[in-house]
């Protein structure tokens, strides 16, 4: 299947066969329900299929991409020709999907988040998400805190996640080829949380300490809590640190506070 890939999509096609042997031999999915995201010109699609799916659904919001599809997988695939922003996954099958997906460069943080702050805690819509980011990005996802690429994203991905890094891949392996190097991470939801009442308040908080991330916390802080010194007190916060040497918990509780004092 050959077509021009769209730099406004983002879209770079994988090509390599090993890698693509090694994407779909990270987890069985034989009779299980597959998501593939961003399936492009089917390369990854056709080697799942290999591997005996009960059923698999594509998410293509390139209409051209989605007729091609179409045209050489017929009835063997589901195909959603749409944006992955507008789809409500928890309707796409009564079953956990096992989701895959070479996300567009451009909205791949956005895919992310999106997923993670729409989470419903009683029924998780997916089992596992082997994802490819730009290799960039995936650090910061996985960085922990004292990391200069440690900050929101990797706070709210951590949050309910466990994350490991597969692969890192080189440009020559899609086409066309991008400037930069990605990563294959598996993630999978953690039995275990911190809850908190609204996931966004999770968000604002990260995004407030991180706006000056190279500035001390003391500013931020008193500008959510308003020089509150008991909350200081009780999460033994230095305000001189930086946002990026406080840890996950850290943030957590700093969100937990700020939820019992808007109740």
């Amino acid at each position: 299947m050959n077509l021009i890939a769209k730099k406004s999509l983002g879209q770079n096609f994988l090509i390599d066969k090993n890698i693509i042997n090694l994407i779909v031999d990270t987890i069985n999915i034989k009779d299980k329900t597959v998501l593939e995201v961003g399936p492009g010109t089917g390369n990854l699609t056709k080697a799942l299929l290999e591997k005996k799916p009960k059923k698999l659904f594509v998410v293509e919001k390139d209409k051209n991409l989605a007729a091609l599809l179409k045209t050489e997988f017929k009835n063997k695939i589901i195909i959603i020709n749409d944006d992955i922003l507008n789809i409500n996954e928890n309707i796409i099958s009564n079953e956990k999907l096992i989701v895959f997906g070479n996300l567009p460069y451009n909205i791949s943080t956005e895919i992310l988040c999106n997923w993670i702050l729409n989470l419903d805690d009683e029924k998780i819509w997916f089992s596992d998400l082997i994802l490819m980011f730009q290799k960039e990005v995936a650090d910061r996802i996985i960085s922990n805190f004292n990391c200069s690429s440690y900050g929101r994203l990797s706070i709210l991905a951590n949050w309910k996640l466990d994350i490991k890094k597969i692969i890192d891949i080189s440009p020559n392996s899609f086409k066309p080829k991008p400037k930069i190097d990605s990563s294959l991470l598996f993630f999978s939801p953690k039995k275990n949380f911190f809850k908190l009442k609204n996931p966004y308040n999770l968000e604002k908080i990260t995004r407030i300490f991180f706006n000056h991330r190279r500035k001390m916390i003391k500013k931020p802080y008193n500008q959510i809590f308003l020089n509150n010194t008991d909350i200081k007190t009780k999460l033994n916060l230095d305000l001189n640190l930086r946002p990026q040497n406080l840890d996950f918990e850290t943030f957590y509780k700093l969100t937990e506070e700020y939820e019992k004092l808007r109740s």
